[in-house]
């Protein structure tokens, strides 16, 4: 133990009191009071005073690995949580990315769907105009046949009745000459003349029956076609 003189006491003492600086509690404790209680109080407060030290520093110590152990904790989640927000953000990325290149194919297929609209409208303008003109074409044809038919008809009515007319003309010229020389030859003419009568009768009759039945027929024709 040291023991200090009088002056050292009241100096350490003084300078306890008004600076507040004390001395250490385990450097306090080499030192004896020898009876004197003031600085045995000074010594003890020191002892004291290093302890409530002592103990704040600890409290503050394990504050301080408390705190820095949170701002560990703290940190690992931060750090957990910037890799989470870069793997979305990355994810954000790559879905960005996708849905672009979908609305790529998007406007690919519309433009397709378009031009492929545009080419069935095309292709329907032309099988439509080719309609028309096949239905015309047709109606040229029936038309050009049905004159044709009726060219036909209305010759073969004309060369049917040139034809009949012809034959009757042909029996009532040789009839009247059969006439003609009987008379001049002093025939008995009577059979003859009413052979010759009833032969007209029968030409004439035939003539017009047959001249009119081809005009209703071919009347009746011209009527069908225009219905």
């Amino acid at each position: 133990m040291i023991n200090l003189p009088d002056n050292v006491r009241k100096e350490l003492i003084e300078l306890g009191e008004k600076k507040g600086i004390l001395l250490e509690g385990n450097i306090a404790k080499l030192f004896e009071s020898t009876g004197d209680d003031t600085f045995k109080q000074y010594l003890d407060d020191c002892i004291n005073k290093d302890r409530e030290h002592r103990k704040k520093r600890l409290e503050i110590t394990k504050q301080i690995q408390i705190q820095n152990k949170e701002l560990t904790d703290l940190n690992s989640e931060n750090e957990k949580m910037v890799q989470e927000v870069q793997e979305t953000l990355k994810s954000v990325e790559e879905s960005k990315q996708q849905i672009e290149l979908q609305n790529r194919e998007l406007i690919s297929w519309k433009e397709d769907n378009q031009r492929i609209s545009l080419e069935l409208q095309e292709e329907m303008r032309k099988s439509e105009t080719a309609r028309i003109e096949a239905e015309n074409a047709k109606r040229n044809a029936e038309n050009d046949l049905d004159v044709l038919q009726k060219k036909t008809q209305y010759e073969l009515i004309n060369t049917i009745v040139k034809s009949s007319l012809g034959v009757i003309i042909s029996i009532g010229v040789l009839t009247t000459l059969m006439y003609l020389i009987a008379l001049f030859n002093n025939k008995d003419t009577q059979i003859i003349s009413t052979t010759w009568s009833n032969m007209f009768g029968i030409l004439l009759t035939n003539s017009f029956s047959i001249v009119g039945t081809i005009m209703g027929v071919k009347y009746a024709s011209q009527g069908d076609g225009k219905n």
